[in-house]
């Protein structure tokens, strides 16, 4: 059992994790001509944008509330009321979710109260969900962020169950923050060759994953129907991926009757067995022959590159599902985590983590410590890039953002199929740094060689005969 360290500085001064609104936000962008709206300043708004559409190389639709000196003052239910009016007559959104922002929260604002009042007198909005999630910047990180918006599209927009709902062949789905498209569409395709329809939410599959769509749009390109959220109630079967999606998913379960399985990840063997087990229990099918042959393949996979992670030395930074998922991941594979670093507290199972120690930190912990123990690879995002270039360790980019590589959205980690490919991926970068490493050792040697040789013609010793 790992030992928890929480770290008290007076400044980050590299940081590791990025805010709880802007999970929010990322969450809303999940839902079907969604808009995120940030209650809060112009500024808090501004930063959120500027990372999302480095990582995800696409337009954003972020909108704010401005909050001005005046507002922060006296309050801000008259920002937040000019800007959903302004949001619903030039966007026409089917759907708004709102993040509160540090700068609201510590004022202590009723926001939720705020926004009751602003529906009961603006007509025009009821034609549109609008949603509130708290999410103060000084709490949590991400994964909070992403889970509170999720929760509270729950309880706002999901029927409780009654006699009149019928059964379906659905699965509802609530993946963490941490997936990323191409992982949702994957989830989507195991489910669906058990004969099950599934409901993902928040669904970023389509509104995330980087096409060229026909019609530009305003709103967001794709995600949950609102339909569908109502409904899931139908489902049999509730899967929830990571713990800080444990709370939604109970929320969900508690409003629908639906029974949940919430598995801490769906990276490696073991995980991706256990969802196919669930999935062929309820369906009373057996394991379709694609998902046996992508299992053969999986296991071939871990015998190639085993051979290149046993022994290794790994640091990993990250949100803590993240963390726990990939530890597990490469301690599996043979390596050993030397350093792990959470970007909050708040993670459950941060205690479970295959190392001996858990900071909560940033990414100078994740520096000092990878340096300290020798470490032969580092894993987080971006950011992590100075610590690569002052450390001279090659840097596995994972998690949000990641803003100086391509195609990151159409990269899997879940299920047989993803893990396989994650196994590849790291493999194929310590190897490219081992061959780096030994073509530079050689060319560094080749001057000595020479230099020795020509020293022994001038001695007339016998290595230069030779």
């Amino acid at each position: 059992m790992a030992m928890i360290v929480q770290r008290r500085r007076a400044v980050s001064v590299n940081p590791l994790k990025s805010s709880a609104p802007l999970g929010a936000a990322l969450a809303y962008l999940g839902i079907e001509k969604g808009v995120p709206l940030f209650h809060g300043a112009q500024g808090c708004t501004s930063f959120a944008l500027v990372l999302s559409v480095r990582h995800f190389k696409e337009a954003i639709p972020f909108q704010t509330t401005a909050m001005d000196e005046v507002a922060t003052v006296l309050g801000s239910a008259t920002n937040l009321e000019e800007a959903l009016l302004t949001v619903v007559r030039r966007m026409k959104p089917g759907f708004v979710g709102i993040a509160t922002t540090a700068l609201v929260e510590t004022r202590g604002e009723d926001s939720a109260g705020d926004l009751r009042l602003i529906l009961a007198r603006n007509a025009e909005l009821a034609d549109t969900k609008i949603v509130l999630a708290s999410t103060p910047d000084y709490t949590g990180a991400l994964e909070d962020g992403w889970a509170s918006a999720t929760r509270a599209i729950i309880e706002n927009l999901v029927e409780p169950w009654s006699p009149a709902i019928r059964s379906f062949q659905q699965i509802n789905v609530l993946p963490g923050v941490h997936q990323t498209p191409a992982d949702i569409d994957a989830l989507r395709e195991i489910i669906e060759s058990f004969g099950f329809y599934p409901v993902i939410l928040p669904d970023i599959s389509y509104s995330l994953d980087g096409h060229a769509a026909e019609n530009w749009t305003a709103t967001a390109l794709g995600g949950t129907p609102l339909s569908e959220i109502s409904n899931m109630a139908r489902a049999v079967h509730t899967i929830a991926i990571g713990e800080h999606m444990r709370a939604p998913a109970d929320t969900l379960g508690a409003l629908t009757g639906v029974p949940v399985t919430v598995f801490p990840t769906l990276t490696g063997l073991e995980p991706s067995d256990r969802l196919v087990s669930l999935l062929a229990r309820l369906s009373l099918k057996p394991v379709p022959g694609r998902l046996r042959r992508q299992r053969a393949q999986l296991v071939d996979a871990m015998l190639d590159g085993h051979f290149h992670f046993g022994g290794r030395k790994v640091a990993i930074a990250a949100d803590p599902d993240l963390l726990f998922s990939l530890s597990q991941f490469f301690v599996g594979m043979g390596a050993k985590i030397v350093t792990a670093v959470a970007s909050t507290g708040t993670g459950r199972h941060l205690k479970s983590v295959p190392a001996e120690t858990v900071i909560v930190g940033d990414l100078t912990d994740l520096e000092d410590g990878a340096a300290a123990a020798e470490a032969d690879l580092l894993v987080t995002h971006s950011h992590g890039r100075q610590a690569e270039e002052r450390l001279g360790i090659p840097l596995f980019r994972v998690g949000f953002p990641i803003f100086d590589r391509l195609g990151v959205a159409h990269e899997e980690t879940v299920g047989y199929r993803g893990t396989r490919s994650l196994i590849f991926r790291v493999a194929n970068q310590l190897m490219s740094e081992n061959h780096h490493a030994k073509e530079e050792d050689f060319r560094t040697a080749i001057p000595a060689v020479l230099s020795s040789m020509e020293e022994g013609r001038h001695v007339g010793g016998s290595f230069a005969n030779h």
